[in-house]
């Protein structure tokens, strides 16, 4: 990887260390130019004109996302984010009451918002998998939760926000296919540091986003839905872009998975998304993923030697998210005294009010997170500015 002409590529790694792409990467200059280019073109000529104009490229957005993930061009929805789009399949489900939902311990809040709103309205069951040795959802708990029966869903993350792990997708996809349940996969944090192939992990829905480690734009998003499921899930909205007004009572949905879409959406955005993508897929996915998670590594294992800090992060495999705690600092007060460096750096406090797998409200951590522009130069910078901080 010619991590050179990548930072040359990248305009904000002139002006920051940028370690918080599980938050917002630095986009390439392609997607800043792309998504520029279609807003100035809106300028000139007009919002509808430019869509028009744009049409092929819109068409090849879908190729290159269903590229990216393995999937079918139809199978792709374009949606404002990734939150949209998880709740755009998980609130198309026709729940039944005493129908279970599994998930993990490490599920994002606003997800398990979501489990508790369906257990309210339509009387399912959320339940949790315990983790294994690793901190990993444990496989053999969730075949036997499985076996159990009426299990109407499994939605679990693929790389939790709050640590490093990543669950073992694939072998849950092995699992709720054998059980007949849908899976639902939240894919926001690993699309774009990790190979995603939804064939090889067998989720029938997954939601990912553009602005993580994808660095497509922010208010970007998009929905995979197997074509099979997708023509069986009505969307909690729809308008006349999933649907055909048939008669004075009767509409039609699409048979797609734009049936998830709404007409009115981000335009320049999509084009900008669909940039993104293709320069992941030209550096190489698998590519991509070696120099993450090498990089999250070698940052653990400088952090580790640091007195009085503790690093948090779990599972067999591990992701490009680093979180740490010092014994005596605050994490807020370290982040801010990354930033007011010399050189800016750029981290973020990771935090939730609440989490299955703690049971309490945990303490906030430091979260790290680089990716493939970063050099490892910048990480021995930022762990001396982490010693400096709590000295």
């Amino acid at each position: 990887m010619d991590v050179d002409r990548i930072r040359a590529e990248t305009p904000g790694c002139a002006e920051v260390v940028h370690l918080n792409n599980a938050g917002a990467a630095l986009p390439p200059a392609v997607v800043r130019d792309t998504v520029l280019a279609h807003l100035e073109l809106e300028s000139r000529i007009g919002g509808y004109e430019a869509a028009d104009a744009a049409a092929p490229q819109f068409a090849a957005s879908y190729r290159v996302l269903a590229e990216l993930i393995g999937a079918e061009p139809d199978e792709i929805a374009f949606v404002e984010n990734a939150t949209r789009a998880w709740d755009m399949a998980c609130y198309a489900i026709p729940f039944r009451p005493g129908e279970r939902i599994l998930t993990t311990t490490s599920e994002y809040a606003s997800n398990a918002l979501g489990f508790l709103q369906a257990a309210r309205r339509h009387g399912a069951v959320v339940e949790v998998v315990p983790d294994d040795g690793h901190g990993q959802l444990c496989l053999e708990s969730l075949e036997r939760m499985l076996a159990a029966g009426n299990v109407k869903l499994v939605a679990i993350n693929h790389v939790p926000t709050h640590d490093g792990l990543v669950n073992p997708a694939a072998e849950v996809g092995r699992l709720t296919r054998r059980a007949g349940a849908l899976y639902l996969l939240d894919a926001c944090q690993s699309v774009g540091q990790l190979v995603v192939d939804v064939r090889e992990i067998g989720c029938d829905l997954m939601s990912a986003t553009g602005r993580k480690f994808l660095r497509g734009p922010r208010g970007t998003g998009f929905l995979y839905a197997r074509r099979e499921v997708a023509r069986e899930l009505e969307p909690p909205l729809v308008d006349l872009r999933a649907a055909d007004w048939t008669g004075p009572n009767s509409y039609e949905l699409r048979p797609d998975a734009r049936r998830f879409e709404t007409w009115e959406r981000f335009a320049a955005g999509q084009l900008g998304l669909a940039a993104a993508a293709s320069y992941a897929l030209e550096l190489g996915l698998e590519a991509i993923e070696a120099r993450v998670v090498s990089l999250a590594e070698r940052l653990r294992a400088l952090l580790a030697d640091l007195p009085g800090v503790t690093v948090h992060d779990r599972g067999r495999l591990k992701s490009g998210i680093v979180t740490f705690t010092h014994e005596s600092v605050e994490a807020a007060r370290i982040v801010e005294r990354l930033a007011a460096a010399p050189r800016r750096i750029n981290a973020r406090v990771s935090e939730q009010t609440y989490r299955y797998d703690a049971g309490v409200t945990p303490p906030p951590r430091v979260r790290l997170s680089p990716h493939y522009y970063n050099t490892e130069e910048e990480l021995e910078l930022a762990v001396s500015a982490i010693a400096a901080a709590v000295g």
